[in-house]
């Protein structure tokens, strides 16, 4: 019997796409997800992976007393100094990766059969994680939608949305690298839902 092949889904959208409740469906369907933000915050989190290099290369001013990294000071560090986000990247990502293989490995040792990546920054980090999926699975929706979603979800105001909106890849970007895309304006979640039981038909699920 032939064995069944393995799809690499990966799954990405900006902030307020509505991308990690898609992730969520995926998963109720069957595949396994591995979620590169979740796995990424766990690293910098009390006892996380990356905390002693964190500490080494920028002081104990960035953790905080609970042991996790002081999230604010990091943010306005790394806005004011491209270098210190170069720096914090240069320790988040090859951790990330590693972390990301391990979950991957356990689901194909589990009979996975779709493993669903979801990555927020994907199309902005070029041909790294593109060469390693099947499909890329893009969930979007205009600008004045994700920024009313963002600011009634995390209160931020427009001009803090806009701006973390301005440091992703723009909608076009996005598109550009898409194999397959929801619109996710104007549904509702069992619409949604509709919709993503279509995608993951295909790949077996």
């Amino acid at each position: 019997m032939t064995p069944q092949r393995v799809w690499r889904i990966g799954l990405t959208g900006g902030i307020g796409s509505g991308k990690s409740t898609v992730g969520a469906m995926m998963a109720r369907s069957g595949a396994a997800l591995i979620d590169a933000d979740a796995i990424s915050r766990s690293l910098t989190a009390p006892g996380g992976r990356a905390m002693a290099a964190i500490e080494s290369t920028f002081g104990p001013g960035m953790v905080g007393p609970d042991g996790a990294m002081d999230r604010q000071a990091m943010r306005e560090l790394v806005f004011k100094d491209p270098n210190a986000k170069r720096q914090l990247e240069h320790i988040i990502h090859p951790l990330v990766s590693q972390v990301v293989a391990e979950q991957a490995q356990s689901a194909l040792h589990q009979g996975q059969q779709c493993l669903i990546f979801d990555v927020p920054l994907l199309v902005e980090s070029g041909a790294r994680w593109r060469r390693q999926l099947d499909r890329v699975l893009v969930i979007d929706c205009d600008e004045d939608t994700q920024c009313q979603r963002v600011m009634l979800r995390n209160g931020l105001n427009a001009v803090e949305v806009q701006r973390i909106i301005q440091q992703q890849a723009t909608r076009a970007q996005r598109l550009a690298c898409a194999d397959l895309v929801i619109f996710n304006q104007g549904l509702s979640l069992s619409q949604l839902e509709t919709q993503v039981t279509q995608v993951v038909a295909d790949f077996g699920l």
